[in-house]
């Protein structure tokens, strides 16, 4: 075999690399694998050398021996990196950036005059210039170079211009409450209004209130979202910066917010006791969880009382909480109320709910290093509240398309009939039995989450699920979000932390303020799409590398224990196995597996050799051979092999 192929390159940290192949460039680039064209091809170090992990390249793919597959005559065709993490080093006298090495195989030169001031060793953070590299920032001593590597690895911006600090900042001096009231704002500050966060959260976006049912039976809830675009005007230097973030990045033990903090967690945020802009979805739930009507307001807003994720469940589970004041008692039972009847439509129309990180890593509040590391699961307090978010996403897009006001939806499309026949493998892998049928719907997806919900199992299932999936993504087209059963859905209640909120509220701001004929040029609403979910990829791939690192610095004390786990994941350097008791993930290397060689089937998603196999979902038990902090790698290999203590 030999074909043009264009694709994504991923960087080992041995050296070579991989191929991810996503469409041919005799067809201009467009999405889908040509025929017979495998899903990965092997890039030898010579010819990785020039390129970073995540460019797009063409390159020649021929079959170097039965099964495996390389590729060459690599050329770039897009790259989205612009900067570097690493430390100085010196070859031949000339000073050169050792290159983090899941980005690069090779150390890149400095520009020659650079970085003759900086000493070996240094930390840097270095913009890329042709093929060399000019210093951006140096790394403070003592800071933490896990967060450092791993913010510069997915491109994502730490730190704000100046000129956007000092905009921000007048940005929050120049809103005033009196003026926007005076404008015709709804004054909703008498209404019992309580947030419900976790207790280091300090960009509160999403508040809640609700009146109690009248003759009817019906609840009218009160979704009241920050109004951060009275803060961020459209086309500024603010707006800019915030729209090429696109997202708030959530690490452990560090936050870069979308927003400077002087909007993102004071102006804007939701704090109690100050009266804040708001957008407010009203939303009427009847007794069997309809939502009949929806009103949108810009408001001004109260908070009368900052609730705990754990306050908030002790009071459902129990009835009382010393953490929720008597005056929010009848709020929160009501939002119960409202909650529980939201769940009855959601459980008779279908979808899952999906875990977006594999385990909880918990810290020291004081010298912030892990403690310790356990499946994530969310409580009724986390259930209630996702709940009534849901709900108000799902009313403004109906709200927006009946009115056909352009917007940026949320869309996650039904699974193909290939990804089904899959899941149902992997299901059998499990012990759990599917029988899908010719097409997965909503219902019987939501029929299979029952056979596992609650059991060991339960969050490797979770992400096994969540790849055959595949994710969500924003769209300029409204349609079906899969996952969720809804028939249109977006983002609309975290504007403080993403983008795509921020659009949506000013669509809606635009439409209550008089302007009902909104058009917007169709290319670049899809290009905004197209720029935001790149971002959300990359924030979430930091997010979920930092939590590795996390997990592998608190698994170097537990080498040589054994584990249980399942396969998660096939890869071209071997498996990928969660662990039951603790839901984090570690890596078996090809060589490391009995009775090789091995081959992947990419059909069956499985490693097939002479005599064994191994495919997703299938049982296995694992020892604890290293962890490499760096790479966020913990290394296992099969219970008993050498090495294995």
């Amino acid at each position: 075999m030999h074909a043009l192929v264009r694709g994504r390159i991923s960087v080992n940290p041995r050296g070579f690399g991989f191929l991810n192949i996503e469409a041919s460039p005799e067809k201009g680039g467009a999405p889908g694998r040509p025929p017979l064209v495998p899903a990965t091809a092997f890039i030898t170090p010579p010819d990785l050398n020039p390129f970073l992990d995540g460019d797009v390249v063409d390159a020649v793919v021929v079959e170097a021996e039965p099964g495996r597959y390389s590729a060459s005559q690599l050329a770039l065709v897009h790259r989205e990196r612009a900067e570097l993490f690493g430390t100085v080093v010196s070859h031949a006298k000339r000073p050169h950036l050792r290159v983090d090495r899941l980005v690069s195989n090779t150390d890149w030169p400095f520009k020659p005059g650079a970085a003759d001031d900086l000493a070996e060793g240094t930390a840097v953070v270095a913009v890329i210039e042709g093929a060399a590299v000019v210093p951006a920032r140096v790394v403070a001593p003592g800071a933490d170079l896990g967060i450092e590597r791993c913010l510069a690895r997915n491109g994502v911006r730490a730190v704000f211009p100046g000129e956007v600090v000092e905009a921000s900042r007048a940005a929050a001096a120049a809103v005033s409450i009196e003026r926007e009231l005076a404008r015709g704002r709804r004054d909703l500050r008498e209404l019992t209004t309580v947030t419900i966060d976790a207790p280091v959260t300090t960009d509160i976006d999403d508040a809640l209130a609700v009146l109690p049912a009248g003759p009817d039976g019906a609840l009218r809830v009160f979704v009241s979202i920050a109004d951060v675009d009275a803060f961020v005007q459209e086309g500024s230097p603010l707006d800019l910066e915030a729209r090429a973030r696109g997202t708030s990045v959530y690490l452990a033990g560090r936050v870069i917010p979308m927003l400077p903090e002087s909007i993102s967690s004071e102006a804007a945020s939701l704090l109690p006791g100050v009266d804040r802009l708001a957008i407010t979805a009203e939303l009427r739930v009847d007794p069997e969880g309809g939502v009949t009507a929806v009103d949108l307001h810009e408001s001004v807003i109260r908070s009368h009382a900052r609730l705990s994720y754990d306050a908030v469940e002790e009071f459902l589970t129990t009835g009382r909480s010393a953490g929720i004041p008597e005056a929010a008692w009848p709020v929160v039972r009501w939002l119960r109320t409202a909650a529980a009847r939201l769940s009855t439509v959601r459980a008779a129309r279908g979808g899952v709910e999906l875990d977006r990180d594999e385990a909880y890593v918990t810290l020291d509040a004081e010298t912030r290093e892990p403690t310790g590391v356990s499946p994530r699961s969310d409580t009724g307090a986390h259930r209630l509240v996702e709940r009534l978010m849901v709900a108000a996403n799902e009313a403004v897009a109906s709200w927006l398309v009946a009115r056909g006001l352009p917007c940026v939806f949320r869309v996650h499309d039904e699974p193909t009939e290939e990804r089904v026949r899959a899941l149902e493998r992997f299901a059998h892998n499990f012990g759990v039995e599917a029988g899908f049928g010719p097409r997965l719907s909503p219902l019987g997806l939501a029929a299979f989450e029952a056979q596992y919900r609650g059991s060991e199992l339960a969050p490797a299932i979770r992400t096994v699920l969540g790849k055959a999936l595949g994710p969500a993504r924003y769209t300029a087209a409204g349609g079906l979000h899969f996952g969720l059963g809804a028939p249109l859905y977006l983002h609309f209640t975290s504007p403080i932390r993403r983008y795509a909120d921020l659009a949506v509220h000013r669509v809606i701001k635009g439409y209550l303020q008089g302007r009902r004929d909104q058009r917007v040029d169709a290319e670049a609403l899809a290009s905004l799409a197209h720029h935001l979910n790149a971002r959300a990829r990359s924030a979430g791939k930091a997010e979920t590398e930092r939590h590795r690192m996390l997990v592998a610095r608190l698994f170097a004390s537990r080498i040589g224990e054994e584990i249980e786990g399942n396969i998660v994941s096939i890869k071209p350097f071997g498996l990928v196995v969660q662990m039951v008791e603790s839901g984090a993930t570690g890596t078996i290397a090809l060589e490391a597996l009995p009775e090789g060689p091995y081959r992947i089937d990419a059909a069956a998603q499985a490693l097939v050799g002479a005599s064994r196999r191994y495919g997703v979902g299938e049982p296995i038990r694992a020892a604890i051979a290293s962890t490499n902090e760096e790479l966020g790698r913990v290394d296992l290999v099969p219970a008993g092999a050498r090495g294995a203590a």
